[in-house]
């Protein structure tokens, strides 16, 4: 294969993927691995085809090839540290997540959660943690009691503790500050806190420094620019939901599985998650949720 080819055998696949040609997608993986090896770039590229598979119900193929991409992926953990491979974490993420999500599609649910939490506990699998966390909330968060967040650092007024607001309704508004996804779901969180805010919603905004600026990774950043960035991102894109409380932590994305920005979380007034939902989400479909748990 041609070196230009290999440097963009991801987004080969996924092209192949987006136009609907799992046929052309599974050559174009197989090959390159055929001629590299089982290298990170392979196993992310077949990563991406065992979600394609999974995407279009056929999860024979998907949970074939999510467990031949963990099972070399894994043989790669002692020698290639996932924070220091982005093609390694995807692929190793990826596989964790197909493989749960068929066992979940195929009434598994017991063994998916037992698998996950068995990932979880694995060394070397931390900087992907909350993606392994999204997938196990997914399957059990919802109608439990909400994780307290950890409140060391924030923007805005102070956050209250989850428990302090016993007795009226939460929105988490977990968001990243390069993320376009989080500022479209900021707009519809506008309509969401004027329509409901004088019921008693509340709505706070968790975030967490990520080292850069953009998404690309081009601009780093320390820790206090980082803060600054979000500061000012708040005020020229968030500017209608000033007021809002704005925790800064990495430890309530692991526990919260914010591996997609955004991720919404709406507590009941009981303390208890009503939804959990990574990505974003409609005005009426959010509207209809806050207003059951207001009923």
């Amino acid at each position: 294969m041609a070196k230009a080819a290999m440097e963009t055998i991801t987004s080969a696949v996924r092209s192949a993927i987006t136009r609907g040609d799992l046929r052309r997608a599974e050559r174009l993986a197989l090959s390159y691995r055929g001629e590299s090896g089982a290298t990170p770039e392979a196993l992310e590229a077949l990563s991406w085809l065992a979600r394609g598979f999974l995407n279009n119900r056929r999860f024979t193929k998907a949970a074939d090839y999510a467990k031949d991409v963990h099972r070399l992926a894994v043989k790669l953990l002692p020698d290639t540290p996932l924070d220091s491979n982005a093609h390694l974490a995807t692929a190793l993420g990826a596989s964790i997540e197909v493989a749960a999500q068929v066992m979940a599609r195929q009434k598994r649910g017991s063994e998916a959660v037992r698998f996950l939490k068995r990932e979880l506990s694995r060394d070397g699998t931390a900087p992907i943690h909350p993606r392994i966390r999204k997938n196990l909330n997914l399957l059990t968060l919802t109608g439990q009691r909400a994780p307290e967040l950890e409140i060391r650092e924030w923007l805005g007024p102070k956050p209250p503790a989850l428990a302090e607001l016993r007795g009226r309704p939460v929105l988490l508004f977990c968001w990243a500050h390069y993320c376009e996804d989080s500022e479209a779901q900021g707009r519809v969180l506008v309509r969401i806190r004027n329509r409901f805010e004088r019921q008693g919603l509340v709505l706070i905004g968790p975030t967490r420094r990520y080292g850069y600026l953009d998404e690309e990774r081009i601009q780093p950043a320390s820790p206090r620019r980082e803060k600054q960035h979000i500061k000012q991102v708040l005020a020229e894109h968030y500017a209608h939901l000033s007021g809002m409380a704005v925790p800064i932590s990495e430890q309530n994305f692991v526990i919260y599985g914010v591996s997609t920005t955004p991720t919404l979380v709406l507590i009941d007034p009981e303390g208890k998650v009503s939804l959990y939902h990574p990505g974003k989400m409609p005005y009426n479909d959010l509207a209809k949720r806050v207003w059951n748990v207001l009923s």
